[in-house]
């Protein structure tokens, strides 16, 4: 087995340098708030064009100076976006037993019983109505991670919508906007590192790739219902009983409750250490890591001919985990990040942060093949099989050697032309800090605890640009609700520095930042609203490293 290179464990020589100068000014510049604690400069929640937020708390505005998620302003917009054909789903979430194949069969919640939950796949400019059936014993709320929805069906419970009681339902029905790779989830507590995730495959009617056969991997780490674990009793171990923000499976932003503590053996990731992300790997130690709901020893496998194209859509639904995936024997050709087409580029492997989905297309080769998803800095791995012929399957433990190879990541991609942002001057930047400590367990933005009555204010009509500064020495995946950014680059001097004079590289939702280095992305603000921006570690968000962009009137 080849030892893993050490070339890629920051964003890269220009990244580090320009985010690293930054950083240092960042954590100087910085006044005394509230409590003695460290905050950033003054002109938080400052209005006017251009802007700057240097990371303190926003001043808490009244609701009604805001758009409200079933404000007038959200029902013009999807308006504006029209009709097409209606897509009835019915979805029901329920205690559900698990067959994780190798004869592990484990208790947890699931959509319709399976994991991962069926496949919804639909065109866009459909109109999705989909009613989701409450019958587990806590509070939930759907997801559409990745797709622009109206505001208030984004559900985001206490914020876009209350949260479905048990035994109630919720109708949830908007216009599908743009084509590409989606999932869906609950953002309620720690739900989503249960079963509760399923793949949501927008295709577009007019598809410019051309391919034999179409492969959904939806990634996945696992501890529900092994040896007595709970997603509820990882959380209250990493936090040490202090909770997140409602242990019960309840909303986001409802007051701390006690847990019934740990229950399982210990669940904390030691030792752990990834040069790829140059970080501690992430705070879970799962007993399991999944393809499609299997575990390593019992994979699923995925049937071709050799010389068939084939469409992979991945997706990482884990709650601790970034993936770096392989096929042995093959190389990929990477078509799209989170949705969006970027222009085609060749790599041997991925990475992916919890949230993030890459497209590839590969060739098939004439055998078994194994489709490998390391867990980076865990020392464990994922696995399917590609079989296009006779050949004996790899061990679970396999390796191939495309792992080690070249590995393209998302800042070195560019977005095709036709998802290309306009080169235009940010009308306001917004800056947050990311915060907090595995030892204190207090992850937030600018060591504020999420509260779902503060706001980051933006106007409709304007080019915003938010900067992240980890002075953290963990990475973070960093997901924004109901839009897509461009990714500009390291905060600094060189921040505008570009490639074949663009100003933006892929376009995403989701996007990995690596400890004490900084990343500037960019949107366009035209979907009004009320929208969640947060870090999609699971057990981060929950106590507290969330926040809100609110669109003022």
């Amino acid at each position: 087995m080849r030892t893993p290179p050490t070339r890629r464990a920051v964003l890269g020589a220009a990244f580090a340098t320009a985010g690293s100068a930054v950083l240092a000014a960042c954590s100087d510049e910085s006044e005394t708030g509230h409590g003695g604690k460290k905050t950033g400069s003054a002109n938080a929640g400052d209005t006017s064009h251009g802007s700057v937020n240097h990371g303190t708390s926003p001043r808490r505005k009244s609701d009604g100076e805001y758009v409200s998620p079933d404000g007038k302003e959200v029902a013009a917009a999807e308006a504006k976006r029209g009709s097409g054909p209606v897509r009835r789903v019915d979805l029901v979430a329920t205690p559900s037993r698990l067959d994780l194949g190798g004869g592990l069969t484990v208790g947890s919640w699931a959509y319709d019983a399976r994991l991962p939950g069926k496949e919804l796949r639909v065109t866009m400019g459909d109109t999705l109505a989909l009613t989701l059936a409450n019958r587990l014993p806590a509070e939930t709320t759907l997801h559409w991670h990745g797709l622009n929805v109206r505001n208030d069906m984004d559900g985001v419970p206490d914020l876009t919508q209350a949260p479905i009681k048990p035994g109630a339902e919720f109708a949830y029905r908007f216009k599908v906007p743009h084509a590409g790779t989606y999932w869906f989830h609950p953002h309620t507590g720690v739900q989503q590192d249960r079963g509760l995730y399923a793949p949501l495959i927008v295709e577009d009617p007019k598809e410019p790739l051309k391919y034999d056969k179409e492969w959904v991997v939806v990634l996945d780490d696992w501890v529900d219902g092994v040896d007595g674990s709970t997603p509820d009793s990882v959380l209250y171990e990493l936090s040490k009983g202090r909770g997140g923000m409602d242990h019960g499976g309840g909303s986001h932003g409802a007051p701390a409750k006690p847990s019934k503590g740990r229950t399982g053996p210990s669940r904390l990731e030691k030792d752990s250490f990834s040069e790829l992300l140059n970080s501690h790997g992430g705070d879970v130690a799962y007993p399991y890591y999944l393809i499609n709901g299997r575990a390593a020893k019992s994979p699923t496998s995925f049937a071709a001919k050799p010389g068939d194209r084939i469409r992979l859509r991945i997706i990482n639904a884990g709650g601790d985990t970034a993936f770096r995936v392989a096929l042995g024997g093959h190389r990929m050709t990477i078509t799209h990040t989170d949705g969006y087409p970027v222009r085609h580029r060749t790599t041997d492997a991925l990475l992916l942060g919890m949230g993030e989905r890459y497209d590839v297309m590969v060739t098939a080769g004439d055998g078994v093949f194994p489709l490998t998803a390391l867990a980076e800095g865990k020392r464990a791995s994922a696995l399917a099989l590609l079989r296009t012929g006779m050949g004996k399957a790899p061990t679970a433990s396999v390796r191939p050697e495309e792992l080690y190879g070249e590995l393209v990541e998302a800042y070195e991609l560019m977005p095709d032309r036709s998802v290309e942002l306009s080169s235009r001057k940010p009308d306001r930047t917004i800056r947050f800090r990311m915060t907090g400590s595995m030892k204190a367990y207090d992850w937030a933005f600018d060591h504020e605890p999420y509260n779902p009555h503060q706001r980051h204010p933006v106007r409709a009509g304007e080019r915003v640009r938010l900067e992240f500064f980890n002075v953290t020495e963990m990475w973070h995946p960093i997901h924004l609700h109901g839009h897509s950014f461009g990714l500009v680059g390291p905060v600094g001097p060189s921040h505008r520095a570009t490639r074949r004079g663009r100003a933006h590289w892929a376009h995403k939702d989701t996007a990995i930042i690596r400890p004490n280095s900084s990343l500037a992305v960019e949107f366009d603000a035209d979907n009004p609203g009320l929208w969640m921006l947060h870090c999609h570690n699971i057990y981060h968000s929950d106590v507290g490293m969330m926040t809100v962009l609110g669109y003022r009137r």
